[in-house]
């Protein structure tokens, strides 16, 4: 079920209170605009009218992967309908589900959780993004691809992230992880990994844990794998 808002302070906010009334999984709700948008770790989403904001339900059923591993259903979805709208655009995944376009991000993704629900926001800068981030940004727009509508987006993201689930759910997390693996930057990336606990290491990207954590190769030849912080390219 599509539902959309004009403007509303955050989609996430409103689908978690959606979730404590019992709405179904499936639901999804756009905004034209967010007054009160978030990103990762608190941050700022910017959400002027023109680029997509939306939000979608997930019940999580006994059986199913890790919540946490939704980031790579919802990565990989929005990958494939971004590159269905530009596919002479090189889309690729970092960990865990941020969409770049030769390091500069063009979605971002935040997974709340509340009891046995998980809502999953999405947000896609189509014909806008935002200056003076002390990280590249970019949209469809800037990069002179075609610009879908909001709405058609909507149906499209929608599409994806369905047949994603099931896959997630029917096939398992294996199957998911290849397939983030495959739209994800290439093995031997360089990349900074600054940690909760505010240290900052360096090192290659190497693919994923069979739990999804990213795997950081060191310049001593091992292995660290990074179940949370904030990654940086470089």
């Amino acid at each position: 079920m599509l539902r959309s808002v004009s403007e509303t302070g955050s989609t996430n906010a409103d689908m978690l209170a959606l979730a404590a009334a019992g709405e179904p999984e499936g639901l999804w709700l756009r905004a034209d605009r967010q007054s009160a948008g978030r990103g990762r770790m608190g941050r700022d989403w910017q959400s002027p009218t023109g680029n997509f904001y939306g939000s979608t339900l997930v019940r999580l059923l006994p059986g199913d992967p890790e919540a946490a591993t939704l980031a790579l259903v919802a990565a990989v979805a929005v990958q494939d309908v971004l590159s269905a709208f530009a596919p002479q655009m090189p889309f690729r995944i970092k960990w865990p589900n941020d969409v770049m376009v030769e390091g500069a991000k063009i979605s971002g993704i935040l997974l709340e959780r509340t009891g046995d629900s998980v809502v999953v926001g999405i947000g896609v800068n189509l014909a806008f993004h935002p200056d003076g981030l002390p990280r590249a940004v970019t949209s469809l727009a800037a990069l002179g691809a075609p610009v879908p509508s909001p709405d058609v987006f909507q149906v499209e993201l929608a599409d994806a992230f369905a047949r994603w689930l099931r896959r997630w759910r029917s096939e398992g997390l294996a199957v998911l992880r290849a397939a983030w693996v495959e739209r994800a930057h290439p093995a031997g990336t360089a990349l900074s990994v600054n940690a909760p606990d505010g240290s900052v290491t360096e090192g290659l990207f190497d693919g994923l844990e069979a739990d999804g954590a990213l795997r950081l190769r060191l310049a001593d030849g091992s292995v660290r794998a990074i179940h949370a912080g904030d990654i940086f390219l470089i």
